[in-house]
């Protein structure tokens, strides 16, 4: 690659890297606690209340414009709320279900209002697949404090998030309000959801979420491995995707997914050579 095209993908690789930082560790928590769809759902819910935004006269039918962000963002706090407030170890339904559930009302009802919006092929494309390659420098800038203070907002009450995750009614025994500690997860990560959708698509945020930490439980039981690992894969897997994208001329969101699923499976072929885990 020449210089000319390095510094036209050096704004995307940066923003690959944000997402992996976020969402690798996010994606911990979301495996603890067997919830390994809300992500997608949360995404999903996003992107409908940008949908919405859509065929507001005052949001000027701009996708990536402040009120399609705000809608998508108050979207995603309902769907927080919700989530947090079925999980009960007395719950009838499973949690999962719920997830499930919204995930597809939420598609549905996404593709029910871009019915009603001009260029709605377009539109659910961009939601599902993202264009990573169009972030500015000044998205980038903006994800990076953003996350940052999401990172540390987790960090300071890592006692409390982790002893959700980790055995959530151990933590109900202990007299941890569970329920708002999980508002507080969720509107957290749906905070960070709502913000890497509008950037890279509904189902790459679901591969950086999920993909690095299934492929770090391969080969680590400790968290501060499992981390490791994860980031290493993201990171490895963000400039391989967004190479070949450019090198075969494939759309870069779709790409990276695929690449994503074949290193997990390289990762889990050549596992058994590893005799001893983290």
């Amino acid at each position: 690659m020449d210089l000319e095209i390095l510094q036209f993908l050096a704004a995307p690789f940066a923003a690959s890297l944000i997402l992996t930082g976020i969402h690798a560790y996010l994606g911990v928590h979301v495996v603890e606690r067997g919830v390994i769809f809300v992500d997608l759902s949360l995404a999903q819910i996003a992107a409908f209340g940008g949908t919405i935004a859509l065929l507001l006269p005052f949001a000027d039918h701009d996708p990536h414009g402040p009120h399609a962000y705000w809608i998508s963002l108050a979207f995603t706090f309902v769907g927080a709320a919700i989530f947090a407030t079925i999980k009960s170890r007395r719950a009838r339904i499973p949690q999962e279900a719920i997830i499930g559930i919204s995930y597809a009302v939420a598609s549905a009802a996404s593709i029910l209002a871009m019915s009603k919006a001009t260029s709605e092929s377009e539109h659910l494309k961009g939601m599902l697949v993202g264009n990573i390659l169009a972030v500015s420098w000044g998205e980038v800038l903006h994800t990076a404090v953003l996350y940052a203070v999401v990172g540390a907002f987790h960090y300071r009450f890592r006692r409390q998030f982790l002893a959700i995750s980790m055995d959530h009614q151990q933590a109900e025994r202990d007299g941890l309000n569970v329920k708002l500690w999980d508002f507080l997860f969720y509107a957290s990560f749906g905070l960070v959801v709502t913000s890497s959708v509008a950037i890279a698509g509904v189902l790459l945020v679901f591969c950086y979420l999920i993909v690095p930490s299934v492929a770090a439980m391969l080969y680590a039981d400790r968290i501060g491995p499992r981390l490791a690992i994860g980031w290493t894969m993201g990171t490895i897997v963000s400039a391989l995707g967004i190479y070949l994208s450019v090198q075969l001329d494939l759309p870069t969101g779709a790409t990276m997914v695929c690449t994503f699923g074949l290193v997990l499976i390289l990762m889990a072929l050549v596992r058994p050579l590893f005799s001893r885990r983290a």
